[in-house]
């Protein structure tokens, strides 16, 4: 699926800021010819989420897709693309729904601005949707490893007996509708990552404005010992949560990915500050840029261990007032 000869940068989330992919594409080197980004020796890896939330997302698809068809980039599914199929995918009859992701106003304003501006160009709308199914949920090059989420290699192995290369057909979308499913399970953990229910029926209302009753956990700590230990996003956990002793149940069901693996890549999480490694051969590239944080890419070539001077970015700055 690679091409060996070259070399990689893998891109973070991108959710409708397409000035500011066009202004780190620029910054990595890649050139618009023929109306396509392209590099001498170069690809460009995207981990999914180019939709939503922007200013600009049918742009936004529209380099990523051409990047892809031309040769020029790969991109794998995030829990977004996954999001818009199932905001159109009827559900299974007996699951309780309609659709695989039911038109609740939360799941409305989510997918709302891209709605928005795909109203003028439905058949715009029905390629991409389309260009979703063929997208990976994960690769797996050897040497290193591309997910949105979270690494699960018993779910990916699983997966790998049903769809080798990784992408799912509109069945299995539409069997992830069933709660507990293989297919949800799949979606769920790969895309969305794992988490833990907050103790006690507590609910926090994070940074984006939703209110939820779980957080969203790490999946490489070798030894945690408190909620906090492994707490993984931007909203952080009330003091006397985060200091609560985790049962040795708990840490029983916690994901690890040893330091042992292959270079993995993740988005998804939504970090801040300087871009760096999480451990030598984990690195999260979104850093928020819709929020006006920064658009990452890390720039592979042949190391096996993570280098903190190989990540490039640019900054998003907030729109003046008198612009």
């Amino acid at each position: 699926m690679l091409d060996p000869a070259r070399s990689f940068d893998i891109i973070g989330d991108v959710h409708g800021c397409a000035l500011t992919l066009e202004r780190l594409l620029d910054t990595l080197g890649y050139k618009r010819v023929g109306g396509v980004w392209r590099h001498a020796f170069r690809q460009a890896l995207f981990l999914g989420d180019i939709l939503d939330r922007g200013p600009r997302i049918r742009e936004a698809l529209h380099i990523v897709h051409d990047m892809v068809a031309a040769g020029q980039a790969h991109c794998i599914m995030g829990n977004h693309e996954y999001n818009a199929l199932g905001w159109v995918t009827p559900a299974l009859p007996g699951s309780g729904k309609t659709y695989v992701r039911e038109h609740t106003p939360r799941h409305a304003r989510l997918i709302e601005e891209t709605l928005t501006q795909f109203a003028q160009h439905p058949g715009d709308w029905h390629d991409f949707l389309e260009w979703f199914h063929e997208l990976p949920l994960f690769v797996d090059a050897g040497r290193f490893r591309l997910v949105h989420a979270c690494w699960d290699p018993r779910l990916i192995e699983q997966l790998r007996l049903q769809h080798p290369d990784g992408c799912v057909d509109e069945h299995f979308i539409q069997a992830s509708s069933v709660p507990g499913s293989f297919a949800a399970t799949v979606c769920n953990r790969l895309l969305r990552g794992t988490d833990m229910r907050l103790p006690d029926g507590l609910t926090l209302t994070g940074g984006d404005g939703l209110t939820r009753a779980f957080f969203r956990t790490k999946f490489w700590e070798d030894d945690p010992q408190t909620y906090g230990d492994i707490v993984f996003q931007p909203d952080a956990l009330p003091e006397t949560v985060a200091s609560t002793p985790l049962s040795h149940s708990e840490k029983s069901a916690l994901l690890r990915y040893p330091e042992d693996e292959p270079l993995l890549f993740v988005g998804h999480y939504w970090r801040s500050g300087r871009p760096s490694p999480i451990r030598a051969n984990l690195a999260c590239l979104d850093y928020s840029a819709v929020l006006y944080g920064k658009m990452v890419a890390y720039r592979l070539d042949h190391e096996t261990r993570l280098d903190s001077h190989k990540f490039v970015w640019v900054d998003v700055d907030r729109p003046q007032a008198n612009q």
